[in-house]
């Protein structure tokens, strides 16, 4: 299995100066990987994060040995000789004149050793790192990107190592970082193909610039805990890094970045083959600790929670896109008040309940959670939010956000503080914007939300709704009602009294007693209509939907004799297209 040995600097001699030039390198990577036995971003994806990831940490440590032996400090290294990148994964052709590594030994070995190393060594070591005593907390993520791995999907040695000598070619020296994308962003590109339809990943991927627009809302600060309860594949938490980061710029210090990476960062998700990649996603973006529960959010079940120790009970800012359309069993409702098989209901009360006084919230949540107010959890849900929290604005976006990540449903994003009840909600209308596969929704589209935002102005797509008073309206026309039902319910008591009377009077008047039962039922079931009808009034304040009050209905107002005319000369035209159709035949 030897392969001729070639002395260049990064596997190639090539610097990665264009966009271009990166995104032909992950193309390539992909295109082995697709011929080698991973045929869909569903199974090359996840391949790639721990290939990936043990290049990129390699890199990280040899860079951070480096400055500490500079300063005379010890460096500790997560992984040691025969497990880093340089020693099985580098080419060997890349290294020092005069150096060899492991892969030099393994590709001159016999066929199948290189796979044996990697499937019966390296892997179950990695895994096991976060077992060690004192294990380091980079430990303990590195073995949780693993544990998925059971073995190389790749089907042959060499596809394997073709593919590892391109990833070698993907250095923070190699690419240029003033004309391309950071390597965060080209993983994030591999995130999206695994969102497309059809690669049932969307679930787990929240288009980037509808995360962009709502961290830039909630404006996450560097003394703030953030935390996504269902984060996928870690986009709002990755995204919300940038943010702070690129705020503090030259001015941050050691302690703030330090605590940036190591102590900023919360999450929890549910899905095996999703939670090593989110962690990979967020230390290929610069967090260095991300503290990410590996469990069922909702029914709190643990599969590992060794990243996640001293995390707060309350956060400062919660940023998520719960997902749609899930059905929760009793295990989890039973740990909400508001019991529902929904899981953005169940999601929403755990969001409430994760806020701190004063913190702030930025949520996806699809169309029929806003306006459902014909079950008692969702409106109950809604009112504890408007209770307990500032709603103060809602923005409806455009169908078809979501579809090319598989999910068709209408969405909206809602921005509320805890703390204060909700006096008046301010929306946003993005339902004209058509979003298709090759016209998606950008920043830009959001630019005169934005605009408006600082004084909730009302425009043509902008307006505000008063609670207090849609709160005042609905108790007005109830209160008539609620008044109804009690009169009636004392009389059906006063009749029931008088019912119980006639059943005990020695002489017994059948007729009297049926017609004091048919009484008794009848009143009764009015009260109970009319009860129905005050709560239905009550209940539909809490139908939060956007509905502009600006747009015009489309109304079409041609008389019956118009449409009539229209009919008749549309018939003429069929019937003279029909005889020249004849005539020719």
């Amino acid at each position: 299995m030897a392969r001729e040995r070639k002395q260049n600097n990064n596997g190639n001699g090539k610097r990665l100066a264009t966009q271009q030039s990166v995104d032909q390198a992950v193309k390539s990577i992909c295109d082995i990987m697709r011929r080698g036995n991973c045929a869909g971003a569903m199974q090359y994806v996840p391949e790639l994060t721990w290939i990936l990831f043990l290049r990129i940490l390699d890199e990280k440590e040899q860079r951070e040995e480096q400055e500490l032996v500079a300063l005379s400090v010890p460096f500790r290294p997560s992984l040691e000789s025969p497990y880093r990148w340089r020693d099985w994964g580098a080419p060997p052709e890349t290294l020092p004149a005069g150096q060899t590594n492991k892969r030099h030994e393994l590709q001159n070995a016999p066929q199948n050793a290189f796979f044996n190393f990697v499937n019966t060594d390296l892997l179950p070591h990695l895994k096991a790192l976060q077992n060690r005593p004192g294990a380091s907390p980079r430990q303990k993520v590195i073995s949780e990107i693993m544990t998925g791995v059971e073995r190389v999907r790749i089907d042959t040695e060499r596809n394997f190592l073709d593919v590892l000598d391109k990833v070698h070619q993907l250095t923070v020296e190699a690419v240029d970082p003033t004309h391309v994308f950071t390597l965060s962003q080209v993983y994030e590109g591999l995130l999206l193909k695994m969102g497309e339809k059809g690669n049932d990943g969307g679930q787990f991927f929240t288009p980037r610039q509808v995360i962009k627009a709502m961290v830039q809302v909630i404006n996450p600060r560097a003394d703030e805990m953030v935390y996504d309860p269902g984060c996928g594949t870690g986009g709002f938490l990755a995204q919300s890094f940038e943010h702070i980061r690129d705020n503090l710029g030259n001015d941050a210090t050691a302690e703030q970045l330090e605590t940036l990476k190591q102590r900023t960062f919360w999450g929890r998700e549910k899905e095996n083959l999703i939670y090593p990649i989110a962690l990979a996603n967020l230390v290929l973006h610069g967090i260095d600790k991300p503290n990410l529960w590996h469990g069922n959010t909702l029914t709190g079940r643990e599969t590992y929670g060794g990243l996640f120790e001293h995390a707060p009970q309350t956060f400062d800012v919660i940023l998520t896109n719960p997902p749609f359309g899930g059905k929760e069993g009793k295990e989890a409702q039973t740990n909400f008040d508001y019991k529902t098989g929904a899981t953005q209901v169940l999601f929403l009360q755990h969001v409430i309940r994760s806020l701190r006084e004063g913190g702030r919230c930025g949520i996806v949540l699809d169309e029929g959670l806003l306006f459902r107010t014909n079950e008692d959890a969702f409106v109950k849900t809604k009112r504890k939010l408007l209770d307990d929290c500032d709603l103060w604005c809602v923005v409806s976006l455009p169908g078809g956000v979501f579809t090319a990540a598989g999910a068709g449903v209408k969405t909206n994003l809602l921005f509320f503080t805890k703390g204060q009840p909700t006096r008046k909600i301010w929306y946003y209308d993005l339902t004209d914007v058509k979003v298709r596969k090759k016209t998606p929704l950008t920043l830009k589209h959001f630019e005169d939300f934005l605009r408006l935002l600082p004084t909730r102005a009302d425009s043509e797509l902008s307006w505000t709704v008063d609670m207090d008073e849609r709160k005042q309206i609905a108790a007005e026309e109830s209160r008539p009602l609620k008044e109804q039902s009690t009169t009636k319910g004392q009389q059906a008591a006063q009749w029931n009294e008088r019912l119980k009377d006639l059943k005990k009077a020695k002489a017994r008047d059948e007729k009297a007693i049926e017609e004091a039962e048919a009484k008794v039922a009848e009143l009764t079931r009015e009260a109970r209509d009319l009860a129905a009808k005050a709560k239905e009034i009550e209940d539909a304040v809490y139908d939060l939907k956007a509905v502009n009050p600006h747009r015009k209905p489309d109304v079409d107002d041609r008389t019956p004799e118009e449409l009539m005319d229209i009919i008749e000369a549309k018939g003429h035209e069929v019937a003279e297209a029909l005889a020249v159709l004849r005539s020719r035949g």
